[in-house]
């Protein structure tokens, strides 16, 4: 091949696609819900396309402020949707533009999902409308920030620091930043963008402390955009990742506000300083849970971004392997490169699945938590649904981001020394999501939380009150821990009521074994918070196994609603998936003895010989997640196959060939024209000369 011809590509992608088995549309329309929301989509992409506001093409070459500016155009430009279409549409163009641009993704949620989230969940109908009149919906006044996290305190929300002090001479609450660690920290869009913030504050009223609660606090002069007195913002620097987003930081020193501006629709405060607390507070959970499952649903967007740049490279990529005269190998084709990204396929699919139904199920919770009435009989079963939802999504949460941070890293190991390169798109992807396993909860407290919801719905099974949903396998706790896997063959042990089986024992054994810690450290004498604290590393293990079954039952629920056309697929990827997390965490279903060794060995060869079967339909499986060019924005992803040629392209765009360094008569003329001393001339010897 000469330096001008033409590399490979578009062949590759049509034979690949020639081998499809599923009508690709078809797969489309389901993963999407319907052909209607998968036109819906498309428009958006398109829109998004077209418009150059929302270019994307030159992002890695931009500086901090170029990424800041066109960031926030697309926020202005993301405004007047808001105004022209339902939340319902909005919802979904929010939910491509953070496939597209994390970074300004961001940016408007921080406004409209947490800003207007916490108004939406803590106002009162009446503070509500108020907020709304004043711009709290268009963005026609007011943007908005959410400061919770302080430089001292992440996680543990009631050690915030910033107090909020009832003044009753005045009607007014003092916020105030009482000491370094008090500062807001961490706070997007506080740097250069929000004009309001609600603030996570100590409520104190008549000298004693009710706690954190949420109060609406002005940052700056809507026309001036100075800073309001007694308010410090700053910008925290330089970070990972999501550069479109202006993290800052806020002090506050004695800033007044009105009393009506504290959130009020649970906790209450009158002018005569009587405080009114909620009767449940559980019910000022649901706020919380919002963000977890934005998360999980972004998961399974984002990975099958990645996997979709992967794949296609793989199957354009030639290494090695090529007889004389004939093409080099494919690397989709060697057997360990299908075992590295079949499997993250598989998981991908999982993810799909399960963001939709943890989805839903968040979407009916809070329809019955708004119209939910003093003394309703349903109060009982929607605390129920609620303590599910929390734990769960708390798991499902950490598992999900996790994952997809290792699915992106392994993309872009997949595709060798181009993954490092920035134009690839997986390094940005990876340092933008990065921080999903960080904000919303810290995936090791989530881990913990859940597991501490699995140990009491453990406890509770044993005391005899039946448990539902996700965790109804704790029931009959005792007839389950004594089945065992009775396949005597690698094909028998691939079913999926095997599979179904093996989660449900493992999981239940593992939670067995951290609520039995448990039991055994109140018994020894600790307080609940300790013995919950002695047996962290069993609760973290038992969601970890929990969450993985939870995806396994998710997956396998949806093939009951897919189109017989596409089972086969289907069916494959959810097998896939199943045993390859049994294969990868073989430990307890071999101490639990559900499987012997020889059956894992089995399933090992199920798994590549699954691996195989899918990488016939790989490329097939990608494009039915339906993302355009543009939202891949990666000339290894291109859906014609032209890799070589897009990325030569961008690259000579984006750096003129044989252009002399800025710092060449500063740096490099004087390192090369330096005269060197008699000791720095190489002297060669006799044997040397000749």
């Amino acid at each position: 091949m000469t330096s001008l011809t033409k590399p490979p590509g578009p062949a590759d992608l049509i034979y690949e696609r020639s081998k499809g088995t599923f009508n690709v549309k078809e797969m489309t329309h389901f993963l999407d819900g319907g052909e209607k929301q998968t036109a819906i989509k498309e428009k958006i992409m398109l829109q998004l396309e077209r418009d150059p506001v929302w270019q994307v093409s030159d992002q890695h070459d931009l500086t901090l402020e170029q990424i800041r500016e066109r960031s926030m155009a697309k926020v202005r430009r993301a405004a007047h949707f808001v105004g022209n279409e339902s939340m319902g549409l909005f919802k979904q163009r929010m939910e491509l533009i953070s496939v597209v641009d994390p970074g300004t993704w961001t940016r408007i949620g921080v406004h409209y999902g947490l800003f207007f989230g916490a108004l939406r969940g803590g106002a009162t109908p009446e503070q509500l409308s108020y907020w709304a009149q004043r711009g709290a919906i268009t963005l026609n006044g007011m943007v908005g920030c959410f400061a919770m996290t302080e430089i001292g305190h992440g996680s543990n929300v009631a050690g915030l620091e910033t107090t909020a002090t009832y003044d009753q001479s005045s009607d007014e609450f003092v916020i105030h930043t009482p000491t370094l660690t008090a500062t807001k920290w961490w706070i997007g869009g506080a740097a250069q963008t929000a004009t309001h913030s609600v603030v996570f504050a100590q409520m104190i009223v008549k000298g004693k402390n009710y706690g954190v609660k949420n109060f609406v606090v002005p940052l700056r002069d809507v026309d001036t955009f100075e800073n309001l007195p007694g308010i410090v913002i700053g910008d925290i620097g330089a970070k990972m990742g999501r550069h479109g987003t202006d993290n800052g930081y806020i002090q506050f020193t004695h800033v007044r506000i009105p009393r009506s501006y504290m959130l009020m629709k649970h906790t209450k405060v009158n002018r005569r300083g009587e405080v009114k607390e909620p009767a449940l507070q559980q019910l000022t959970y649901g706020a919380l849970i919002q963000g977890r499952v934005a998360m999980v649903v972004d998961s399974g967007a984002i990975a099958k971004k990645a996997l979709t740049i992967a794949i296609r490279y793989a199957a354009i990529r030639r290494q090695f392997g090529g007889k004389p005269g004939e093409p080099e190998t494919k690397i989709l084709d060697y057997v360990i490169h299908q075992y590295r990204l079949m499997p993250l396929l598989a998981q991908a699919f999982a993810m799909h699945f399960t963001g939709i139904e943890v989805n839903r199920m968040y979407e009916e919770l809070m329809d019955s938590m708004e119209t939910l009435q003093p003394g309703d009989k349903r109060l009982g079963e929607v605390l129920e649904k609620l303590k599910e939802m929390h734990g769960t999504s708390a798991g499902l949460k950490a598992f999900s981001t996790w994952s997809t941070l290792n699915i992106i890293d392994q993309c872009r190991q997949a595709c060798g020394g181009h993954g490092y390169s920035a134009y690839t798109g997986l390094a940005s992807l990876y340092s933008d999501f990065a921080v999903h396993c960080t904000w919303e909860g810290d995936n090791t407290i989530l881990s913990l939380q859940g597991g501490r919801y699995l140990i009491g719905c453990y406890r509770e099974a044993q005391a005899g009150k039946p448990q539902t949903g996700g965790v109804a396998y704790l029931n009959n706790l005792d007839k389950l821990e004594k089945r065992k896997c009775t396949a005597t063959s690698a094909a028998d042990v691939a079913r999926f009521e095997v599979v179904e089986d093996a989660f449900w024992l493992v999981a239940a054994r593992v939670v067995k074994k951290a609520g039995d810690d448990f039991d055994a450290g109140v018994k020894s004498g600790l307080r609940e918070d300790e013995s919950y604290e002695a047996c962290s590393q069993a609760r973290l293990f038992a969601t970890r196994i929990h969450s993985i079954g939870y995806l396994f039952h998710r997956f396998k629920g949806a093939l009951a609603r897919a189109p017989a056309n596409l089972q086969a697929p289907l069916e494959k990827l959810c097998l896939l998936y199943g045993l390859y997390m049994i294969a990868e965490n073989s430990g307890p279903f071999l101490q639990y003895a559900y499987f012997t060794p020889q059956q894992i060995d089995w399933i090992r060869e199920r798994v590549t010989s699954l691996c195989s079967d899918l990488r016939t339909i790989a490329i097939p499986l990608t494009d039915s997640f339906n993302y355009s060019d543009f939202m891949l924005n990666s000339p290894f992803g291109r859906a014609d196959g032209n890799i070589y040629e897009a990325y030569f392209a961008m690259v000579q765009r984006a750096h003129k060939a044989g252009a002399v360094p800025t710092y060449f008569q500063k740096e490099i003329y004087p390192l090369l024209h330096r005269k060197l001393a008699d000791d720095d001339i190489l002297e060669l010897d006799d044997a040397d000369e000749e």
